[in-house]
């Protein structure tokens, strides 16, 4: 595992050691990005790695990793909500895993490429897909900006971004591109910056709330996480480890809420959570009731790292819960088309 590694992965040694790897595990990187979790569960243990990533240029990018890994690095190109059944093409792997982890949001790699859309530091085509080889690619940001109602344009951003302008920035996108549609990531984030204004000396730039939310609609995240927690649920062996690593508060909720469901601690249903069936047992134990976070000295080498929360759980001997994968208390905005 000598290659250079180009990105820096968030909390790992604390991931490292929530996984308890051991000689012999089959873990799941369900978010593969730029390998860093991979490389170092490889390089702890003699186990085997599943990588899974629905971005084609991840999975290509990994492949030296997989020569040098010593046939333990299995990639697979997939969304990993559907990690039940891409994992059940790897030949050898034994049809439960001992560990998953998840690295949620979008990668540091995504985000310094400026012809993927994702980021407004350096202008590029309006995009943001992380899946870009034709298949299930769908639609992009752009065609949302472009052909979004505008009341689905202010839901979004604010359910999605939390942007409390949400209202204002919709509006003057509407009327902007009625005269000229947008195309790019600098032109977006000028328009939203004129609608907000910025401090000086503010190192948030305004568009970040607007361009999260949109990020997260082209590719259905949240109802994506929901989907991908819940095959976890089913493909964790008992005693297996789940750990997932968050980068923004909604990401934070839906796991949280999620692993309150499944070992016992929500007490009740509510208007996002079904009642719960009495006689389910819970198919998970929390290893923290407060999530993890990055110390000082990790802050300082990598500023990214401000947001995220490591959350962890391990997997009991009962049954996979039959409800399925709810949203968790996220509110998912319908589209509708101008």
């Amino acid at each position: 595992m000598s290659e250079a590694q180009p990105h820096i992965p968030v909390l790992l040694d604390e991931v490292c050691h929530a996984l308890q790897l051991a000689a012999g595990d089959w873990v799941i990187d369900a978010t593969f990005g730029a390998g860093g979790y991979s490389r170092a569960i490889l390089g702890r243990a003699d186990c085997h790695v599943i990588g899974l990533d629905r971005d084609p240029t991840a999975i290509a990018n990994g492949e030296r990793l997989v020569e040098t890994s010593g046939d333990r690095l299995h990639l697979v190109k997939t969304r990993f909500g559907d990690m039940g059944g891409a994992v059940a093409d790897v030949s050898a792997f034994p049809g439960r895993a001992d560990a998953i982890v998840f690295d949620l949001g979008v990668s540091s790699m995504q985000l310094d490429q400026a012809a993927r859309g994702f980021s407004f530091q350096a202008d590029g085509p309006l995009d943001m897909r992380m899946t870009q080889d034709g298949v299930g690619a769908g639609w992009s940001a752009a065609d949302l900006v472009n052909s979004g109602d505008e009341t689905t344009l202010a839901d979004l951003l604010f359910h999605y971004g939390e942007e409390r302008r949400s209202r204002a920035i919709a509006k003057a996108i509407v009327k902007r591109r009625a005269e000229t549609p947008f195309e790019t990531t600098g032109d977006l984030a000028g328009l939203v910056e004129r609608v907000l204004g910025r401090k000086r000396n503010d190192p948030k730039h305004p568009a970040t709330r607007t361009f999260q939310a949109l990020r997260i609609a082209v590719n259905d995240e949240f109802q994506e996480i929901a989907n991908g927690l819940a095959a976890a649920e089913a493909l964790l062996a008992p005693g297996g480890r789940l750990v997932v690593v968050t980068f923004h508060s909604i990401e934070d909720r839906i796991v949280k809420r999620f692993l309150a469901d499944r070992s016992g601690r929500t007490a009740g249903g509510s208007r996002h959570l079904p009642e719960k069936v009495e006689s389910e047992l819970p198919s998970f134990q929390l290893v923290n009731q407060r999530p993890l976070t990055p110390n000082d000295d990790e802050l300082a080498r990598n500023p990214r790292a401000r947001s995220a929360k490591l959350r962890a759980a391990v997997r009991t001997d009962a049954p996979a819960t039959a409800r399925g994968s709810e949203d968790y208390g996220v509110h998912i905005v319908p589209m509708t088309w101008a």
